[in-house]
Formats: structure tokens, C-alpha cells, sequence
């Protein structure tokens, strides 16, 4: 069997809506188009703020009912209570479940969940399916925020002993937090909480592309990246790669000539690649190649993802 890997995303939780206009409610309130989705299909999108300011990451999963969304698990609540008080009078209603996080990554994802006796959603950006172990239910959705075609597993916290052991029995081996964010910034994926918070924009992020729609009518804070798209998408600072000199740490700082231009978001350290970041630079030092400084040690800017 493929190589797969899983561990466990207690940094992530569940927003449940229902009602009758649940579809159409969120879709006017996040970036991407959610309202031609049927059930079965899904999609990420950002929440913002009307200055445009990234108040959450989700991936929005539609079923008959309710819509499930996946969100950053400590801005649960205050995403419950700002939902509800955008629905104003629109019959929506939200909920909290307890509900376990999982990912599961590798090129033998599916074959171990195929050998868990777990179902495989359809190709496709976060497609998903209901299925279960045992009498346990289990969601399934393909993750693209995730590398390596990966995927995330929903289920009750009661259930999360027996599905990383039904897991582990058809072949995936735990994986490391410092190993998962390897894998991360190999492929140039920002987490939220971590690359990615309320203090950024879209347009920094490099997540335009997958969480917006451009052809979507208005959503909380619409005019600020069209504003934007206008002026050729340009930010003062974006999130690059950085090939390092030596191993840092997040919150290092990067600098020019003694200048400050960024911080580094995540850092790891690549068998194949050596030291390596994730970080937001000034949009003076983009370019692909350009010599910067690391906690004082050379480092270089470089495209996302890192080359294979």
C-alpha cells in the first residue's frame, strides 16, 4: 500500500446550519459561491469583514440538511454569533456539535479508507460522503487546503479512539504536528491561526483563486478585493516561500539591509530542501531570487510551492 499518514485537528470544529434559507444566507455572506452546490459537494471560502479582513478560513460542506461548515475552532463562537447576527430575521439557525477533527493525507488515503471500510467521496474539490464504522458516523471530505490530495474525517468524539485504530489497522501511521507543517510549507499551503489571521487580506494570503468567486453577487467585504482586483491585485505584502540559511522560528523577522520587510509565519526543516518558511514579505522583495535575511542569517525568496 501507498504511503498514508493521519493525526488529529483539534484546532478545527463544526458550525451546523440549517433552515429552509441556510444556502442562500451563506452565500451571500462568505467569498466563494456556495448556492449552485448540491448535496454531496463542497467548497472553501473566506469570511471577512467589511475592510476585508480574514475573520475565518472555512470549508463549506453541503448535505440534503444541514450545510456543514469547518471552521477554525476558536472563532467557533464568535462566528456563531456573528452569523446570527447577520440572518437578521432569515429562518437560519446554527449549532455547535462536539465533533473530532481528523486528517488523512498520502497518495494511499483512499486505499486505507477503502480497507477501514470507510466510504471514498467522488473526485473533486471537497466532495464528501456520510458513512460509518461500526455504528459510528463518520464524515468524509476531500481537503484541498491540506496537501498531498488529502482528505478529512468528521467524527463524534466518542468515535475518535476507534477510527485512528481502524486507521492505523489498514495501513496509515500517525503523523507528527512538526511533520504536518512540513508538508505544509513544502506545498505552500497557509494554515488559518497560524500563516493566516485577522489582520490579513485575501489578496496576501495567495488564496484569492481558491476561496473567491469573482462572478458571485456582493458578500461582506466584496468592495475591498474588488477594490483591489482593480489595482492588479497589488498588496503591500504577500506570503512567499523562503529557502533559509539556517532553522528558524515563527515570528522570526526578515530584513533587507538591516530593514525589517517580514515575518516568518512557519518554519520547518526539509530532508530534501534544508531549512525553509513561510512568511509575509513587502512587496519591494517578491521577486523569485531576491536575497534577504533571515534572524540574521542569508535567506532567499522563492516561488510557492517549493519545487518538487
Amino acid at each position: 500500500m501507498k504511503d498514508a499518514t493521519y493525526l488529529a485537528l483539534p484546532e478545527r470544529s463544526l458550525i451546523l446550519a440549517t433552515g429552509p434559507q441556510r444556502v442562500k444566507f451563506l452565500h451571500g455572506l462568505l467569498s466563494n459561491d456556495v448556492a449552485g452546490l448540491a448535496p454531496g459537494h463542497g467548497r472553501r471560502a473566506a469570511l471577512m469583514d467589511v475592510k476585508g479582513k480574514l475573520l475565518a478560513l472555512l470549508r463549506v460542506l453541503v448535505e440534503e440538511n444541514p450545510v456543514v461548515l469547518e471552521v477554525p475552532a476558536d472563532r467557533a463562537e464568535r462566528l456563531e454569533a456573528l452569523f446570527n447576527h447577520y440572518k437578521v430575521a432569515a429562518p437560519v439557525r446554527f449549532a455547535r456539535p462536539a465533533t473530532r477533527v481528523l486528517a488523512l493525507l498520502g497518495a494511499g488515503a483512499e486505499d486505507v479508507l477503502r480497507a477501514a471500510g470507510l466510504a471514498v467521496p467522488e473526485s473533486g474539490a471537497e466532495r464528501h460522503a456520510r458513512t460509518t464504522l461500526g455504528e459510528q458516523a463518520v464524515r468524509v471530505a476531500r481537503a484541498g487546503d491540506i496537501p498531498g490530495g488529502s482528505f478529512v474525517l468528521h467524527v463524534e468524539p466518542e468515535g475518535e479512539a476507534a477510527l485512528t485504530t481502524a486507521l492505523a489497522a489498514a495501513g496509515a501511521a500517525p503523523l507528527s504536528r512538526e511533520a504536518f507543517d512540513l508538508a505544509r510549507v513544502e506545498a505552500g499551503r497557509p494554515w488559518y491561526g497560524v500563516d493566516v489571521t485577522e489582520d490579513n487580506l485575501l489578496h496576501e494570503t495567495g488564496l484569492l483563486n481558491e476561496l473567491h468567486s469573482a462572478s458571485k453577487g456582493c458578500y461582506v467585504g466584496q468592495e475591498v478585493v474588488a477594490r483591489l482586483e482593480g489595482r492588479g491585485g497589488h498588496v503591500n505584502k504577500a506570503i512567499r516561500g523562503l529557502r533559509l540559511g539556517a532553522a528558524a522560528t515563527a515570528g522570526a523577522t526578515i530584513t533587507v539591509a538591516g530593514a525589517e520587510v517580514g515575518r516568518v509565519t512557519t518554519a520547518a526543516v526539509s530532508p530534501r530542501l534544508g531549512p525553509i518558511a513561510l512568511g509575509y514579505v513587502h512587496r519591494n522583495h517578491f521577486a523569485p531570487g531576491t536575497r534577504v535575511e533571515v534572524a540574521g542569517a542569508a535567506a532567499e525568496v522563492v516561488d510557492l510551492p517549493f519545487a518538487p
